[in-house]
């Protein structure tokens, strides 16, 4: 399974189109990133982006902005560890919770706090974590094989990479650059469309 997260200073053509392209292409879950936003900002463009989802039933993700999200009556968040902890109370208004975490400990917590699932790197080598050293493969197992919940993988991800990926238990991928700025955006969910030995 693919997750899309965006982030509109790498996009060099219409970011709108491309959101459009990659949801036509029908990947697990599109996650507004864009955190240079201000709510407002944020609002809009989330509104936005919400009927594109819609119309191809894609899933939008909303990042990190609960106030966003509970305003649109909408039932997908994404949030750091610290945002988890601090908007416990706040959880039940959703359905589908996202924790990014970093440690084994941190994704054994995030369940019980009650996130659905987890994002968990960043796993190889990235632009957007230059000079920190990439988890591995290996942390993603133990993470894998300490919780019920999904896992997705996030950082470093290009296709070539999918299967070891998919060998650790791990649900699927979350990808930024690539989302952003690929020729053909409509064929990124096929071509990460790989299916696994177990499911969920």
């Amino acid at each position: 399974m693919l997750i899309c997260v965006t982030n509109q200073k790498l996009c060099k053509d219409d970011f709108l189109s491309r959101i459009t392209q990659i949801a036509i292409g029908k990947p697990q879950a599109i996650v507004l990133r864009e955190k240079d936003l201000d709510l407002a900002e944020y609002e809009k463009l989330a509104n936005a982006i919400n009927e594109i989802c819609t119309r191809h039933q894609v899933m939008l993700i909303i990042n990190q902005n609960i106030e966003v999200a509970v305003k649109m009556k909408h039932e997908n968040i994404q949030l750091s560890m610290d945002n988890l902890r601090k908007n416990k109370k706040k959880l039940k208004e959703f359905k589908n919770i996202g924790a990014s975490i970093h440690t084994v400990n941190e994704a054994q917590e995030a369940e019980k706090i009650g996130a659905t699932y987890l994002v968990a790197g960043h796993i190889f080598p990235t632009a957007c974590k230059e000079g920190v050293p990439p988890k591995g493969l290996s942390f993603l197992q133990a993470v894998c094989d300490a919780v019920v919940i999904p896992v997705f993988a996030i950082g470093g991800i290009t296709k070539d990479k999918l299967e070891s990926v998919l060998k650790t238990g791990a649900e699927g991928v979350c990808i930024m650059s690539e989302a952003m700025i690929c020729l053909k955006p409509e064929a990124l969910a096929g071509d990460y469309r790989i299916k696994k030995s177990n499911t969920y």
